[in-house]
């Protein structure tokens, strides 16, 4: 706005020159003439008359071409003005400017979305009022910072990483006039990142499982054989003996089938599969039996998906089982499910929730480690395999926890 009031300036400096020098014109005519009519004061009247009428008349088309400059003037800096703060509002990262006293003096769209805030409820409060630690003290700092990564809490408790800059705002002069925040969210670019390094990791435990598994293979299959001649030689009092080493077989067979299918690299067998019924059906095989569970899908948009059914289904039963084992007095169980646009295309969204006990925050980060479990008979596998089937999809999976309940968030591309 500078360059325009110099333009005004320059404009009403411009009118009183206009104005003086019509005034020294009419002084001068008046002085070479005052001799030849001093005999005839009628005809001297009528040229002072005639002149300055003249000189209201041009003033007057001088006044409405300045007008007409000022209305120039003003539209372009309305134009200027709205262009910025069209580009402002549409840029994908987070921009709040504070004043000199660190108060709020605009927010952005983006802002507004990531940090779950409203820029006319916050417009003029101090950062501390606004923002939370760690960014609240760094703007108290009121340091200079090119890059930084932190986590910061929402207003609804939700975690996510910035990737932030701060730097000083200044004027046309180049006179500090506040601090400017920059931010992104990087939160679902972080999860990737977390996800492809346990996937390194999961890689070199499946190649050590999948020697272990067959390992034990063999002597488990000599065993069952032994096992079922005994029950034929047996007398009716070793029955129980023998059953009960059945029975110990058929779970250490499906440990090793829980080896191998977390060793074993996927090769997916892409087919086009109907998700509302994909999932109907995992519901009903897992939780068939429990009345006194709510069943609860919603699939919006797109019902058909491209993916390897077998594996996908693996991957629902096993979150399903473990939600339901989570509700031991009943509850509600939500799968909601629908599509997204993001960087790299569209996605699939979808959420399974239950209302039960929560997972503890100390074990979090364990829960996709291979036999790391708190179930008294689990092979800690479960959430290893369903963790691999996801990625091998190009997919990511996320838990929200408390509780009130357990929620994993599963995304898929559309379009691979």
């Amino acid at each position: 706005m500078n360059t325009e009031l110099i333009f005004f300036y320059s404009l009403l400096f411009l009118f009183a020159g206009i104005v003086v020098f019509y005034l020294l014109r009419i002084v001068i005519g008046f002085y070479k003439t005052k001799k030849r009519l001093n005999h005839d004061d009628k005809s001297r009247v009528g040229f002072v008359v005639d002149t300055f009428h003249e000189l209201v008349a041009k003033l007057k088309d001088k006044e409405k071409e300045l007008e007409l400059l000022m209305k120039k003037a003003e539209d372009r800096a309305t134009v200027i003005e709205g262009y910025n703060e069209n580009i402002l509002q549409s840029v994908p990262s987070g921009v709040i400017s504070f004043d000199e006293n660190l108060r709020v003096t605009k927010v952005n769209q983006a802002a507004e979305k990531i940090l779950e805030i409203r820029g006319e409820e916050i417009s003029g409060k101090l950062h501390t009022e606004v923002l939370k630690k760690p960014i609240a003290d760094l703007l108290s700092d009121k340091s200079i910072i090119e890059r930084k990564e932190l986590i910061y809490t929402t207003p609804s408790g939700r975690r996510i990483w910035l990737g932030l800059t701060l730097s000083p705002l200044k004027d046309g002069a180049g006179a500090i006039i506040g601090q400017i925040l920059v931010f992104t969210d990087l939160t679902h670019l972080k999860a990737i990142e977390s996800q492809m390094q346990l996937r390194d990791k999961l890689s070199s435990l499946g190649e050590i499982s999948a020697g272990i598994a067959h390992e034990m293979r063999n002597p488990m299959a000599v065993i069952a054989g032994y096992t079922k001649l005994l029950s034929k030689k047996a007398d009716n009092s070793m029955k129980p003996t023998v059953d009960a080493i059945s029975k110990e077989i058929v779970v250490m067979d499906r440990i090793i089938s829980d080896f191998l299918s977390f060793a074993k690299p996927p090769e997916l067998a892409i087919s086009e599969v109907d998700l509302k019924t994909l999932l109907e059906t995992c519901v009903t095989s897992v939780a068939g039996e429990r009345n006194d569970i709510v069943r609860n899908i919603q699939i919006e948009g797109q019902a058909i998906i491209k993916c390897d059914e077998v594996l996908l289904r693996q991957a629902f039963i096993n979150l399903i089982q473990n939600a339901v084992e989570a509700m031991l007095q009943g509850g509600t169980l939500t799968i909601k499910a629908s599509a997204s646009k993001g960087p790299g295309g569209d996605f699939l969204d979808l959420s399974l929730s239950d209302t039960g006990h929560g997972i503890p925050e100390n074990i979090k980060n364990k829960i996709y480690l291979p036999f790391f479990t708190t179930k008294e008979k689990g092979t800690g596998l479960g959430l290893a395999i369903v963790h691999k089937i996801i990625v091998s999809h190009s997919g990511s999976i996320s838990v929200d926890s408390g509780d009130k309940g357990t929620t994993f968030k599963i995304k898929l591309p559309l379009n691979k």
